[in-house]
């Protein structure tokens, strides 16, 4: 017998209610759920918030679960004692539930483990203070960093290279050392590093008397040669150590050097690997979110547990958070056997998701149902989008917008209100160039990069003033700011 689909009871506003139900019409058959569709006395639905949903909810009979609005206020916790039926809340734009169903068919109970250790190293350490150490320390952890990385300077002997470990203990970070030079990599291990990068045949003599782990590399990458006998001898010293073939940049071995982690796997299936990806990051001409998500998921692949990585040149600045980021998405993809896609919005900074489109019908439903003084922007099929009471202006360029604007007599729009048109504009137009997906009074998303938008719409002062003129929209009070969502965004 089959059993019986879940019905679902969608919350709404006027606006996106016709958009809404189109979707649902669509969406029902080929999920699998039977809906219905409430729609309140508002016109906006992100300017619901749940007590004020909860007064008006009602759930029919037969219900299994109740989605309101993403861009909706307030607890959820507002419709305890209201209904039994569990709460949720849709995605922030109802032209995005496709996606909102998809992911939620997927098992990502556990979505946020990983496996691999971040390694980050502060370059050229001799040359800081102990306050800016500690400082990028501190900014590299909170980053995702699980163990910093002090970096020496090759040729000289530094000789407060104790004192900086021994400082980075006390405050509790995991320490790692990276020189190949024997006095300096006493001194630290001496002051509590517990990973020594790197060895070969030039110190591995002395590598039983540090008592900590450390990482093999090659005399001569691209040959290996050394690399057996360092194993070697460490293996018979009793040393712990990880193996690292040595990563090699684009136009001097790149391929050959990922071959040799494959090759170097097969033959010591068992033993800890590392991979030291700012060799890559840092030395391409290229945004470094791509990169490290790709070589992590490598790694990944191949079982190496540890990357060393570092965030110098610019465009590699935020290598550790991207590394932190990749590292769950990787182990989600590889555990689960499932495409790293629509999973981790985070290190998707450039592009964002597909711009999603209302399309001329529902911009010209939009222009005929305003009734308040607000304009609405939109950006889509390479234009912006100025809609307003009976208005509806488009064109690329946002100086002929205003142009358009002043021609059609609007002659209530103060400096301010300028400032705010052109400002959400910008937006506009930076979103259409990129590709990107642009929301009225939200910040553009590029990815773990977003900053909040900063609210400075005026105060409630205005709403009062448009009410008093005339206008009767109490759902949608605002010209901008808080009031001046984009219609249609939540369910």
């Amino acid at each position: 017998m089959t059993a019986p689909r879940p019905r679902i009871h969608f919350v709404t506003g006027r606006l996106a209610e016709h958009s809404l139900r189109q979707q649902l019409e669509r969406l029902g058959p080929r999920v699998g759920f039977d809906h219905t569709v409430q729609v309140l006395n508002i016109t906006v639905a992100a300017l619901m918030t749940t007590p004020w949903i909860a007064k008006r909810l009602d759930v029919p009979p037969g219900t299994d679960r109740v989605i309101v609005p993403g861009a909706c206020r307030g607890p959820l916790d507002a419709f305890a004692g209201v209904t039994d039926v569990p709460v949720e809340r849709g995605p922030e734009d109802l032209r995005r539930l496709d996606e909102f169903f998809g992911q939620e068919a997927r098992d990502r109970a556990d979505y946020g483990r990983f496996d691999i250790e971040i390694i980050a190293e502060i370059n050229h350490c001799p040359r800081l203070s102990h306050a800016e150490i500690l400082a990028d320390a501190r900014r590299l952890t909170a980053a995702g960093a699980d163990r910093i990385d002090v970096g020496c300077d090759p040729g000289d002997v530094w000789g407060g290279v104790g004192d900086v470990v021994r400082m980075l203990v006390a405050e509790g970070f995991r320490v790692s050392i990276d020189t190949l030079e024997p006095r300096e990599i006493a001194a630290a291990t001496r002051a509590g590093a517990t990973l020594v990068l790197s060895v070969n045949s030039s110190n591995v003599a002395a590598a039983a008397d540090w008592g900590c782990e450390v990482v093999a590399i090659p005399d001569v990458p691209a040959t290996l040669e050394g690399f057996d006998a360092t194993i070697d001898r460490l293996t018979r010293s009793g040393v712990p150590f990880r193996l690292d073939p040595v990563l090699e940049p684009i136009g001097f071995g790149f391929a050959p050097s990922l071959g040799r982690y494959l090759d170097v796997r097969r033959r010591f299936p068992d033993a800890e690997m590392m991979m030291g990806i700012g060799n890559l990051t840092e030395l391409t001409d290229v945004d470094s979110a791509g990169i490290n998500a790709l070589l992590i998921g490598f790694c990944q692949e191949a079982g190496i547990r540890s990357v060393l990585t570092t965030q110098v040149i610019h465009w590699a600045r935020s290598s550790v958070r991207e590394c932190d980021l990749a590292r769950r998405l990787a182990w989600h993809a590889v555990t689960h056997r499932t495409l790293p896609k629509h999973v981790e919005p985070g290190l998707v900074t450039l592009r964002s998701g597909k711009p999603q489109e209302y399309g001329p019908e529902s911009l010209a439903r939009l222009a005929a149902a305003i009734r308040d003084p607000n304009f609405r922007i939109v950006a889509e099929r390479g234009e912006i989008h100025l809609v307003g009471a009976g208005l509806h202006l488009h064109s690329r360029d946002p100086f002929a917008l205003f142009q358009q604007l002043a021609a059609a007599g609007r002659d209530d729009v103060d400096p301010g209100h300028a400032f705010y048109l052109g400002y959400e504009m910008s937006k506009a137009a930076t979103a259409l160039t990129l590709g990107k997906d642009y929301r009225q009074d939200q910040a553009l998303d590029w990815g773990h990069l977003t900053e909040p938008e900063i609210g400075h719409g005026p105060s409630r002062a205005a709403a009062e003033a448009a009410r008093a003129a005339g206008h009767r929209e109490p759902e949608c009070p605002l010209p901008w700011g808080e009031g001046g969502r984009r219609p249609g965004e939540g369910a």
